[in-house]
Formats: C-alpha cells, sequence, structure tokens
C-alpha cells in the first residue's frame, strides 16, 4: 500500500520532542536593569561628604544629611528599576507594593534641596538671612528631572483578569523558594571553577525559569508543578554542592560526566512539564470554545 513519504525535514513533517533545538549559550540572558546610567547617581553624593568636613557643625551636618539623602535616593531607584524590569517580563504581574522609583526622586529632591541650602547657609552671614527660594527651586528641578529621566513605577496589576489572587499568591511564595535554591545552585557550583559547567547550570535554570513562568500565569498548575519547585530543585541544589566540593579537590572526571548526566535529565523532564501543561492549557481553551459554540448553536444562533 502507498505510503506518503515524510520527515522531520519534509513539508508536513512535525518536530519530535527530541528534535527541539538545544539551547543557545545567551537564551534567556537578561540585561542587568540597573546600569551605569542609574549607578552613576552615587557619584555625587562623595564630593559632597569631603566638601563639607571643614564647613562646621552645622554645615558637616547639613552636607552629610544631603549625601544620606542622595546616596538613599540612588539604592531605591536601582531596586525600582529591577522591579520594573520584573514587573515587564511577566505577563500578569501585580504593581510593585512599595513605588520605590517615585521615593527616590523625592529623596533626590530632598538632597538637593539640603545640598543647596549648605551653600546659601555658609554664604550667609547669619542663618536668618539664608534664602530658601534657591532650595525649594532645585529640588523640585531635581525631582521632576529625575521622574523624567526614569519614570514612574507601575502604578497598576497587569493581565490579573480572572486570576485567583490567593493561589496566585501561593505561587509566588513556592517560586521564591524555588529562586533561592538556583541561586544557591549559582554560589555552589563557582566554586568548582570550571566555566563549562556553570554555563551549563545556567541553561538548566533558565529551563527551571521557563516552568517557573508557565506557573505564575496560570497559578492552576501549581499542584502538578509543586513537585518540581520544590523536591527536585532542592535535590539539584544538593547534588550540585557535593559536585562542587568533590570536584573541586579531585578534577574527577567521572563526577563531572555523573553531574552533566544529571543535569540533561532534570532539563528534559523541565521541559517536559513545561510543554505538557501548556497543552493541558490549549485543551481547556478548546473545551471553553466547544461549550460555548454548543451554547449558541441550542440557542438557534448559526455560526457559518
Amino acid at each position: 500500500m502507498a505510503k506518503r513519504f515524510g520527515g522531520k525535514f519534509s513539508p508536513q513533517g512535525a518536530p519530535s520532542d527530541q528534535d527541539q533545538p538545544a539551547r543557545g549559550q545567551f537564551d534567556g540572558a537578561r540585561v542587568e536593569p540597573a546600569g551605569a546610567r542609574a549607578n552613576v547617581l552615587f557619584v555625587p553624593a562623595i564630593p559632597l561628604v569631603f566638601l563639607s568636613l571643614n564647613d562646621g557643625a552645622i554645615g558637616m551636618t547639613i552636607g552629610l544629611v544631603a549625601a544620606g539623602l542622595l546616596t538613599a535616593a540612588a539604592f531605591l531607584l536601582r531596586e525600582g528599576l529591577r522591579a520594573e524590569a520584573a514587573y515587564n517580563a511577566k505577563r500578569s504581574a501585580r504593581r510593585p507594593a512599595f513605588p520605590r522609583k517615585i521615593f527616590s526622586s523625592v529623596l533626590t529632591g530632598l538632597g538637593a534641596a539640603l545640598a543647596s541650602y549648605r551653600t546659601e547657609f555658609l554664604d550667609a552671614e547669619t542663618a536668618a538671612q539664608a534664602s530658601l527660594l534657591a532650595p525649594v527651586l532645585f529640588g523640585v528641578v531635581a525631582t521632576a528631572l529625575h521622574s523624567v529621566s526614569f519614570g514612574l513605577d507601575p502604578m497598576k496589576d497587569k493581565g490579573m483578569e480572572g486570576i485567583d489572587t490567593f493561589q496566585q499568591d501561593r505561587v509566588a511564595r513556592v517560586v521564591e523558594d524555588a529562586e533561592s535554591h538556583l541561586d544557591q545552585m549559582t554560589d555552589a557550583i563557582k566554586r568548582a571553577g570550571d566555566r563549562q559547567i556553570e554555563a551549563r547550570v545556567e541553561r538548566f535554570q533558565d529551563t527551571a525559569r521557563d516552568l517557573f513562568r508557565t506557573v505564575e500565569e496560570d497559578p492552576r498548575d501549581l499542584a502538578g508543578a509543586r513537585k518540581y519547585l520544590t523536591v527536585y530543585l532542592q535535590g539539584a541544589r544538593d547534588a550540585t554542592v557535593k559536585f562542587a566540593d568533590v570536584y573541586a579537590r579531585t578534577r574527577d572526571a567521572q563526577a563531572l560526566a555523573d553531574y552533566s548526566a544529571l543535569l540533561d535529565d532534570l532539563e528534559q523532564n523541565f521541559a517536559a512539564r513545561t510543554r505538557k501543561m501548556l497543552l493541558d492549557d490549549r485543551s481547556d481553551l478548546t473545551v471553553e470554545i466547544d461549550v460555548l459554540r454548543d451554547r449558541l448553536q441550542r440557542e438557534g444562533v448559526r455560526l457559518d
């Protein structure tokens, strides 16, 4: 009997799970959101501290407080940029509970105002003659420029329609613990002193984070993925710690091969679980569509 020829390179050929392309070295790489543009804001506080040391008790105190406010603003800005990047990376996310970037702008304005008042105070013959107009103007302008340069924090939730917030909070706690396991794996594997195996661990972590994102987008998948996020990751962390200690001392090639094989197995299982959850979501969508079609047909609505 005739049979149509087909294969993975044929037009109708569908690649199997084993034919999935391997991840590239930089697949899933994330850019540090708090780059040089944010880190440079730590600089103004440094000369302000040294310039204030010989200004007397009041001048020094004002200068040090202003430097502290500017430094705190820079720290808040870095954390705010990271929180915003995490918010943008997710399809559904809550707005940050604490508006770090807004408070960073306010602290920057206060720091600039105090630094300006310090100059006014030192130039005036008496404290009563020190003008407040210039410090206020400098503070307002600094706050406005900071807000324009770095923007505001996300002010509303994203993609939260139809999501059980209680279940999502449970997912957030589980994912946070899972991320801590991955961080511990990263710290442990550095002791092995092998850049290739470090890159291999990073590729596994990217696959694990794909599972994290899938569960976050649909918290109903938590029950099926919990053992992956807890038991399997804890085992991977413990195995990584033991391997790093052994390999750092002995450079045992067999230990390296066994650990690499473990990472391969874990990556395949995590990827398979992610694909299964995505297929389940698609099946749920198909059921919803079929139910709606049947209801419309019973009510006499034509779908032609």
